[in-house]
């Protein structure tokens, strides 16, 4: 049981169609700057003056959806896909990095305040955070992140929320909803001009749309900063996450028109999930901490130490899979700030490693209950590598940027027999060869609004843990990291007195010996070098406001000192959308040659978007549109998901109320025409088991109460 754990073509949408992540209106909080701050680069440079792919998802973004799940506001962003195969297992995919990735995320790197996130052997468990834990997301995407080691998907920057200084604050919610929907959160935060802290827990159960998908998730976030003089900071990062999800399997495409809520049924030669409990379940806790000492204005060194360690049980259809890991490393950089030739010069330098040991034990699995243990695995892995980089300012408004990063990676294994106490069976050791990742990069300013940029970057991606030793218990000797190379062209800014911001972006990535997945009858996935691909594509994404007006409210705090702030209410707009062109090239498997077909997992057109109206009184409404073209399941190209149009909107009253409280009543509705559709699709999936069907109507509704001082 769960519990006992405890389309048009892309030329016509470019003239209206172009970068979405604008806040919604909201008459509780102040106005932002018109521009993001990018810290992805480590150099707090505005987005504008930014040449690489980069998009932000802030706070309200994530607000203006249900916070049961990340997927809508991360699928927002033009490029970047984050589907849901069962309730909270999450996939990420970043301009097509699917194609590797059956579950999980891979061939993303992850970070969460600063800490590193994705674990020394490549995966990352995405499923431990709950979305309302999250302020911020910042996406750089392909192999523009040479300052972040390994990789040619991207890299994923989350952080939970700033608290306001001068302000304590209390908050508490409920929500209720479709499929058994239940969710309790609470947060506390308090800050001052040298220190802040914020704690916050989310609870959070669901029946599930389909047989067998329930679901249970606690999640604790304790961040703490502490300035003792002007010249260090010292931040903590806690993170706890206890998560049992059911899961419910894949079905074919009869099964998933006749019933798409039911299970994986049993087949003559194969048992059902339910038949034999398959779940996940898992316990992780992540510890770290950041110290910034500022020598001057000029130098700047920060610094990063953190450790894990995780508890998981994952019954399968055939195994039941045992891992206990911990995990630690660190990260440091040097910042230096100076001029060269009469213009300013910023320098950076750093490197971080990361250590894991894993024990993974394999056994039968006999209706959710370990039986005969099949093998015993301890699963070293080291990684790291040494970064630089140097963004010079040029004449005639140009900023040049170069950086490399060298990279190292070796997993050691060493498996026991089934037996208890047996002798060492045998050691393997697999080294990939170091390589260095360069990037370069030119940006122009043509106004102090507008700026334009070009770039060509490259990196490698080595296969993860679970890739070079997958659940049927063989060990991959043969897989071999990808390689690639991207080169784009961008334009970003705004218009029309910070009216309208756009931002563009073309691109053409080409990846060696790419890794794909397929699944055997056992419903194992086993991973294989193809050749290479040509990913090639265009991104665009607008916002602006089509009417708005501002008003001043006082703003008290502790003391009985108060302020006045700005405000601002109207109908915003957004949208964003993106143009695929993927294609495998040199592509032999099995006799059949795949050259020249569609990347399988990509769809060729993407589009989310949407309005935000508020007005002074409080009352507001987002409702949302989101589309994508049809998909090939596998690498032949001979069968495809539909493609589908799905609308939702989240309204409600948001407004103080006396006593310093806070107000938020809100109702949601998701999937509003009920389509039936496969959202994490499986790809190349053994007996046409392809679809992950994703829930149908559903509604929610709740309240968020806040007492401030």
């Amino acid at each position: 049981m769960l519990f006992r754990y405890s389309l048009l073509p892309p030329l016509l949408w470019l003239p209206v169609l172009l970068c979405a992540q604008t806040p919604s209106p909201d008459t509780t909080r102040t106005v932002r700057l018109p521009e993001a701050t990018v810290t992805g680069y480590g150099q707090q440079l505005p987005l504008r003056r930014t040449a690489a792919a980069v998009g932000v998802v802030d706070a309200a973004v994530f607000a203006r959806f249900s916070a049961a799940n990340l997927t809508p506001a991360v699928n927002t962003l033009p490029g970047v896909r984050l589907e849901e195969r069962a309730t909270a297992s999450y996939r990420l995919s970043v301009r097509g990095s699917t194609l590797r990735s059956p579950f999980g995320v891979r061939n993303v790197k992850v970070y969460y305040n600063g800490l590193p996130f994705t674990e020394a052997s490549g995966s990352t468990p995405l499923n431990l955070l709950d979305a309302a834990t999250i302020g911020r997301l910042e996406v750089i995407k392909g192999p523009a992140g040479s300052v972040y080691g390994a990789g040619t998907g991207g890299v994923a920057l989350f952080s939970t929320p700033e608290p306001t200084p001068g302000l304590t604050r209390v908050e508490g919610g409920i929500t209720v909803g479709s499929f058994g929907l239940r969710r309790a959160t609470v947060a506390l935060e308090t800050a001052d001009s040298l220190q802040s802290l914020r704690a916050q827990y989310a609870h959070q159960t669901l029946d599930g749309y389909r047989q067998h998908s329930a679901l249970r998730r606690d999640v604790l976030t304790l961040d703490g900063k502490w300035r003792p003089n002007s010249r260090q900071t010292v931040s903590a990062h806690l993170l706890y996450s206890d998560i049992n999800y059911e899961l419910p399997g894949s079905l074919t495409r009869a099964q998933f028109a006749a019933n798409p809520r039911q299970a994986r049924p049993a087949t003559p030669t194969a048992p059902g999930t339910v038949e034999q409990n398959a779940f996940y379940a898992s316990r992780t806790a992540l510890l770290g901490g950041t110290y910034e000492y500022r020598f001057s204005e000029q130098v700047t060194l920060t610094s990063t130490l953190y450790g894990s360690g995780s508890a998981i049980r994952t019954p399968f259809l055939v195994d039941y899979e045992r891992n206990t890991q911990v995990g630690g490393g660190g990260r440091t950089a040097l910042g230096y700030r100076t001029r060269l030739a009469g213009r300013v010069l910023r320098l950076a330098a750093g490197a971080e490693g990361q250590t894991s040991f894993e024990s993974s034990r394999n056994y039968r699995n006999r209706g959710g209950q370990p039986d005969t243990l099949r093998y015993d695995d301890e699963i070293q892995t080291s990684t790291g590598f040494v970064f630089a980089q140097a963004d010079w300012e040029l004449p005639a408004g140009f900023l040049l940027t170069a950086a490399a990063s060298y990279n190292r990676l070796r997993y050691r294994l060493g498996r026991l027999s089934g037996r208890a106490r047996a002798a060492e069976e045998y050691q393997l050791t697999r080294r990939f060869r170091p390589e260095v990742s360069p990037r370069l990069a030119l940006l122009k300013e043509l106004t102090p609004l507008v700026s334009v940029y070009a770039s060509v970057s490259s990196g490698f991606s080595p296969p993860t843990e679970e890739e070079i030793r997958p659940s049927d218990g063989s060990v991959n000797q043969q897989l071999q990291a990808e390689r690639g190379t991207s080169y784009e062209v961008g334009t970003r800014g705004q218009l029309g007195q910070n009216r309208l911001s756009f931002d563009v972006a073309a691109y053409d990535f080409q990846l060696r010996q790419t890794i794909v997945a397929r699944s055997n009858d056992q419903g194992v996935q086993l991973f294989y070098n193809t050749g290479r691909t040509r990913q090639r594509g265009v991104e665009a994404a607008l916002s602006g406001w089509l009417w708005r007006k501002r008003f001043v409210r006082n703003q008290y705090f502790r003391g009985g000192s108060h302020q006045q702030n700005s405000y601002q209410y109207g109908l915003r707009a957004w949208a964003s959308y993106a143009y695929n062109h993927y294609r495998f090239g040199q592509y032999e498997a099995g006799g059949n040659n795949f050259s020249g077909n569609r990347l399988t997992g990509a769809a060729p057109h993407t589009l989310s978007a949407g309005l935000d109206f508020s007005e002074r009184l409080g009352f507001y409404l987002s409702p949302t549109l989101s589309h994508q073209a049809r998909i090939p399941l596998n690498d032949a190209n001979t069968t495809f998901a539909a493609g589908y149009w799905v609308f939702g909107a989240r309204g409600g009253w948001r407004h103080p109320l006396p006593g310093r409280l806070e107000a938020d009543l809100y109702a949601g509705l998701d999937n509003a025409t009920d389509r039936r559709y496969s959202l994490g699709n499986d790809l190349n999936a053994f007996g046409n088991r392809f679809f992950q069907p994703a829930p149908g109507r559903s509604y929610y509704t709740g309240a968020q109460l806040a007492w401030r001082w």
